[in-house]
């Protein structure tokens, strides 16, 4: 009998829409064209997939990949995966064939978010992907919200500041400062944070800083 996720762990369901998402995948093997490469790629095509295949390792992925199967060897320089293009780098997956701290080292320098050991057999293939692409999308929704309360903070100690100077400068009470600049706001159809960074930029020039 299963146990039910643990408070504040949201459990990923395995949507059709998800399954459709997994097969749309557009995904990079950087892995020689032994008998776990090729494992590896008709089990890709297999699910759907779009694979382009790269060996040895290419530095600059192209930037339409959603994922990146890289085969780690000890004999093989690994230099790190350049995603400057990228809006969102590509979920990384680590394909090892035996493990060691260099080899845990390289998986971490590459970001790698999942991990096939080799030899490779079909079934762990789609395991490792829904795996990956699930967690994946959890961590950039993390970011995201993170991002935001991370402005929606700036935003609030912008209007404070705004507001303490208009304080000190007009003598009016912390309500009244707040009415000054939501008026504001209000009359140019802007928002708060707009005029309370205007107010805080004024403030700064005529104090000459």
């Amino acid at each position: 009998m299963s146990s039910p996720p643990r408070a504040g762990v949201r459990s990923k369901r395995i949507t059709p829409e998800f399954l459709t998402q997994l097969r749309n995948l557009r995904i990079v093997v950087l892995h020689p064209r032994d008998a776990d490469g090729e494992v590896l790629i008709q089990q890709l095509k297999r699910i759907g997939c779009q694979v382009q295949t790269f060996w040895p390792p290419v530095q600059d992925i192209p930037d339409n990949v959603d994922v990146v199967y890289y085969a780690i060897q000890s004999n093989e320089m690994h230099a790190p995966l350049n995603f400057s293009n990228f809006e969102q780098p590509p979920a990384v997956i680590a394909v090892v064939g035996y493990e060691n701290p260099t080899i845990f080292e390289v998986m971490l320098r590459l970001g790698a978010t999942g991990v096939l050991s080799a030899p490779l057999r079909s079934t762990g293939v789609l395991a490792s992907l829904v795996l990956t692409v699930g967690l994946t999308q959890e961590m950039r929704g993390y970011k995201k919200r993170v991002q935001r309360l991370e402005q929606k903070l700036l935003s609030v100690n912008q209007i404070n500041d705004a507001k303490a100077i208009l304080m000190r400068t007009r003598g009016v009470s912390d309500a009244e400062a707040y009415k000054i600049i939501r008026e504001q706001a209000m009359s140019k159809r802007i928002p708060t944070e707009e005029i309370a960074r205007a107010i805080i930029h004024a403030d700064e020039i005529l104090s000459g800083r």
